[in-house]
């Protein structure tokens, strides 16, 4: 019997020994670097709004940068490409500046077209003259080009080339691109399909609500009501 105790206690002295405190360590070490690595991630802070100029101390012939006024437009200045029918870059980079009289009146017509789900997208603004005298010897036809001497309403920050596009950037069907120049760009040519006419109503007929009128043979063109009063201007803007 008393062997019998005797190998009883060693064994219930195996068994209190067989947990390994170092293991048991271990397992809380682990467990702590785990909490430690959740509390470390980095949460991303939202992007800091953007800050557009305002019309405070501007006057409406002053010239200005559209970009800085909103960032709800879309731009495809293709003077500054050889996407032209020039075949020539006649601009030494894409800006679209215009005077603020101009900017004030696209603004209130983009706001319009955004509650259909569209926005105004550019393809020529301000025009400075040097341009024109460029664009008129790439050109010297009256029917395409102004003549620099008699000057572009584009000269005079009243004018803009516009299309349509959705809010996620697809291109409306006008009929045609940009500079082209026959009678399917007609404004009067209604011999086209009707989703084609929509959109050009719908273009014509917002942009005529804000004060622009456009070009009979030119979908895309628009001016200012007045704009052919203000002078030429060969202001050029800042590429650096």
């Amino acid at each position: 019997m008393r062997n019998f105790y005797t190998v009883l206690t060693l064994i219930l002295f195996f068994i209190s020994c067989g947990e390994n405190p170092k293991t048991k360590k271990n397992i809380e070490q682990n467990t702590e670097v785990s909490i430690d690595q959740i509390d470390t991630v980095v949460k991303e802070k939202p992007a800091p709004q953007k800050v557009f100029r305002t019309f405070k101390d501007l006057t409406d012939t002053t010239f200005v940068r559209l970009a800085d006024f909103s960032d709800g437009f879309a731009y495809d200045l293709r003077y500054a490409t050889k996407n032209n029918f020039l075949k020539e870059k006649v601009y030494d980079c894409a800006e679209c500046y215009t005077r603020v009289i101009t900017v004030k009146a696209l603004l209130k017509a983009n706001e319009d077209f955004k509650k259909n789900g569209f926005r105004i997208k550019f393809f020529d603004c301000y025009r400075p003259n040097s341009v024109q005298y460029k664009m008129w010897k790439i050109v010297p036809n009256p029917q395409y080009v102004a003549n620099p001497k008699k000057g572009s309403i584009h000269n005079k920050g009243g004018a803009v080339d516009i299309t349509l596009e959705t809010l996620e950037g697809e291109e409306l069907d006008m009929g045609t691109d940009f500079d082209f120049f026959g009678k399917r760009a007609y404004h009067d040519n209604f011999n086209l399909p009707k989703e084609i006419l929509d959109n050009r109503k719908l273009l014509k007929e917002t942009m005529e609500k804000h004060g622009f009128w456009s070009t009979r043979t030119e979908w895309w063109h628009y001016n200012l009501d007045g704009a052919h009063k203000y002078p030429i201007a060969n202001f050029k803007w800042d590429c650096n």
